[in-house]
């Protein structure tokens, strides 16, 4: 079922644009019919991620709270979390740099003398602050955080929930095995959701170039090619370092992650993959108390694609306009980048919020936004998969290093697995040595 699941998600991507297609060719941009349309295809996408964003709070809860009562001591948990984070800070240096380097490059902004297409909109920049992300990372109450599906939030609540159980020994382990009972309901949840992903799929692009059309992507043809290409180089560069670690099972692990890939590729929704990228690495032979804490830490520090759109996008609108940057001032974005980066989850559009913040501390025309918004769909949809491969790759990057990754089960088993550290159901033994 798993392997036929992916074959319905690529049919439903293309039945989608050919739908789309058709239907903007056969009604007016500004037909009020199309936008019925397009409005009703849109629909099936949102209920969808309304459902995966019901399981997602829980499951995090859950996964990090086991995880982290199950490592027994809190050197393991500084150790995992400070091999992480040091993971993290590289693959940000390394995407903001390539970014900055391609659009150095191709400069496919020169000679364009772009004007705003469309209203920037009320991005949150005036919460883009220091005070704003510290606030932003300290929960008030766990139930609004779960209620909001602040990562962020959670992981602190979860954190410190996970060493006072470990702490407080037996007395606590009731409420360890409730955390295990509630991931295995929230991945069996996630199961009978991930049934419906072919036709949010579907209904998610099929709206897009109804309304766009596919001249939208052939507008921005070049911005995009280049983009989408410095996204390939920066794979082949994870899946190198992975290499390192893991030996080839670095590149067995792409067959592992392939559905929730194409799944956050065509939502554009890293949250959409979440559930399922849990079940597949667990699969893949990493243990839950690693996965359980590294991938929602991942989710808020570790964009490896939205870290490169920014850089990206920012000399990007610099170029349309003729402004030149010195060697110097791109090195300070760099380093800017860096840091403001960090701050984006929980903030809406984020990745539009941090190049706007950006352009207007180095004095660039922040309404170059606007150029963005037209292909920002296209473009997110690349970003999001890559920020989903980043994330496991770091994962089953850090579990070996804590010598801990396990012999891989069969990707496709349909078999559900336990929120153990060894499941055992359904391994079906790929020959593999785990220490490869």
């Amino acid at each position: 079922m798993a392997k036929r699941l992916t074959y319905y998600i690529l049919i439903a991507m293309v039945a989608g644009i050919a739908l789309g297609h058709l239907l903007h060719q056969s009604y007016p941009a500004d037909s009020k019919v199309l936008a019925q349309i397009a409005d009703v295809l849109k629909l099936l996408p949102e209920v969808f991620l309304h459902l995966i964003k019901m399981i997602i709070a829980p499951l995090i809860l859950a996964t990090l709270v086991t995880g982290i009562a199950s490592m027994g001591d809190s050197s393991a948990l500084g150790r995992i979390g400070g091999r992480a984070l040091g993971w993290f800070i590289t693959a940000s240096l390394i995407s903001i740099g390539l970014g900055l380097v391609l659009v150095n490059f191709f400069q496919p902004g020169h000679g364009l003398q772009f004007t705003a297409a469309a209203p920037v909109g009320d991005l949150a920049t005036a919460d883009f602050t220091l005070r704003h992300f510290v606030l932003e990372i300290f929960p008030t109450s766990v139930f609004e955080a779960m209620g909001k599906n602040n990562v962020l939030q959670i992981l602190v609540f979860s954190l410190f929930a996970g060493v006072a159980l470990s702490a407080i020994g037996d007395e606590g382990k009731p409420l360890v095995r409730a955390a295990e009972a509630l991931a295995t309901l929230m991945l069996t949840i996630t199961g009978y959701v991930m049934k419906a992903a072919p036709l949010a799929v579907f209904g998610a692009l099929g709206s897009v170039v109804a309304t766009k059309g596919l001249g939208i992507v052939v507008t921005y043809g070049v911005f995009v090619s280049e983009f989408y290409f410095g996204l390939l180089l920066l794979w082949v560069l994870l899946f190198s370092a992975g290499f390192v670690f893991l030996g080839r099972r670095a590149f067995l692990l792409a067959r592992y992650i392939r559905e929730p890939v194409l799944l956050a590729f065509s939502t554009a929704s890293s949250e959409s993959a979440l559930p399922k990228l849990f079940e597949q690495l667990d699969r893949f032979g990493v243990p839950r108390r690693i996965s359980g804490f590294v991938l929602p830490l991942g989710y808020s520090f570790n964009l490896d694609g939205s870290m490169m759109y920014t850089s990206f996008a920012t000399l990007f609108i610099a170029q349309a306009y003729n402004i030149h940057l010195s060697a110097g001032q791109q090195v300070a974005m760099l380093l800017t980048l860096m840091i403001t980066s960090k701050g984006i989850a929980g903030v809406p559009r984020a990745s539009l919020v941090v190049i706007a913040a950006t352009l207007t501390q180095f004095g660039l025309p922040v309404e170059g936004v606007a150029l963005l918004l037209g292909v920002d769909t296209f473009l997110d949809m690349g970003r999001t998969a890559t920020n989903v491969v980043g994330n496991a790759m770091a994962t089953a990057v850090i579990t070996r290093w804590e010598g801990m990754l396990q012999p891989p089960l069969d990707p496709d088993a349909d078999v559900p697995l336990p929120p153990h550290d060894t499941p055992e159901q359904g391994r079906k033994g790929l020959n593999l040595d785990p220490g490869v």
